[in-house]
């Protein structure tokens, strides 16, 4: 039986970027994912902001043009209201290579990542994987999603609210115009979130979520409505990639961290609750679960653990959460047309590019240690 320090659940950006970070401090990680192919499954648009460019050194070769214009239109489609930053506020990303750069990174780092195996549950340490032999681990790191099988397991809080979201990917002829962020606000085809259109400068990206409840017609019958109509580079042309999953919106978990183990990413709720951004979080709350495992397992201290506390950092999205609960509100095509003419306004101006440019629009979540580096048996 295989004995690791880590075993990280889920090959995302959240778990291989955890994994790359305990790696590096010395430790034996395996990460361990059920697809057979990063490029399969995807759920995310792979929507980097502002903060995350500038904090995190990602590929700039695997990331689209900059976007610094936002469209925002009522049911409609009438008259949108631009918003334009000073700055490139937005690139999208080429997730299945962000991936596998993200993968040769941690190996780099000196974890393991094996493909195609499932994970089926852990007991007293020992975990059980389908499709190959169990591990024995002394922590757990759940990077397995929004409806994470680790959290419950471990006895940890798990994602009770999620949006449902779908988009559809197809090639674009590229250079042909300057991208923008489109998003319309309309609840019969995004109960409860939003419609978007973005592009990377290769292919457009064209989605809606919405509260499951509400999608009375099926996300999919929505998507393909919403696609036929809708705004900037809509059109499907040439092949077409589906993607889709849920979105948690109730915020950061509260419990996030035990003895045998933590949560990052999805699992951890640590996605935006209102629109766009979700995987700078995703990033920072990775950096902090890494430092926080490493000095766990090299104190033995369980007092480190409170350090990755949920309650705390959830606290840093109050101001979202407030607005989520008022988005979700917005149930007719008429009280979406109103709300969208309030924002027309100079105050309703501010505050609609204070939420998608602003600096403190997503939280800032800095590691309050730095664990020493631990040596790995020769």
């Amino acid at each position: 039986m295989r004995t690791v320090d880590v075993l990280v659940v889920g090959a995302g950006l959240a778990g291989l970027h955890t994994a790359r970070l305990l790696a590096g401090r010395g430790l034996n990680v395996m990460v361990v994912d059920r697809r057979r192919s990063l490029s399969a499954g995807i759920r995310t648009t792979g929507i980097f902001v502002r903060r995350t460019l500038d904090d995190f050194d990602l590929p700039g070769h695997l990331l689209g043009p900059g976007i610094r214009d936002v469209l925002l239109y009522p049911p409609s489609r009438r008259a949108p209201i631009r918003l334009t930053s000073d700055r490139d506020e937005y690139r999208v990303a080429d997730m299945p290579a962000l991936y596998q750069d993200a993968r040769s990174a941690a190996e780099s780092a000196g974890a393991r990542v094996v493909l195609g195996v499932r994970y089926l549950g852990a007991t007293r340490g020992v975990v059980h994987l389908a499709g190959a032999e169990p591990v024995r681990a002394r922590f757990i790191v759940g990077a397995d999603g929004a409806r994470s099988r680790v959290a419950s397991d471990l006895g940890l809080d798990v994602n009770r609210r999620w949006l449902v979201g779908a988009e559809l990917v197809h090639p674009i002829a590229s250079g042909t115009d300057v991208p923008a962020f489109h998003c319309v606000l309309d609840p019969r085809v995004a109960p409860g979130y939003l419609g978007w259109v973005i592009d990377d400068g290769r292919h457009a990206h064209v989605g809606v979520a919405g509260y499951p409840h509400a999608m009375r017609t099926g996300i999919r019958h929505l998507l393909d409505a919403f696609a036929a109509d809708a705004p900037g580079r809509a059109a499907p042309t040439g092949p077409i990639e589906r993607r889709g999953g849920p979105i948690p919106v109730g915020g950061v978990l509260r419990r996030l961290a035990c003895p045998a183990g933590l949560l990052v990413g999805d699992a951890a709720g640590a996605v935006s609750p209102l629109t766009a951004g979700g995987l700078d979080p995703c990033l920072r709350m990775s950096e902090l679960a890494a430092a926080v495992a490493a000095d766990y397992l090299r104190t033995g201290d369980r007092h480190v653990l409170g350090r990755y506390d949920g309650g705390a950092l959830r606290a840093r999205f109050r101001g979202r959460l407030l607005l989520r609960r008022a988005f979700a509100g917005i149930r007719s095509p008429a009280a979406a047309e109103a709300a969208v003419a309030v924002l027309r306004g100079r105050t309703g101006r501010a505050l609609a590019a204070r939420v998608l440019f602003g600096d403190g629009s997503f939280p800032d979540v800095v590691p309050h240690l730095a664990a020493p580096a631990i040596d790995r048996p020769h």
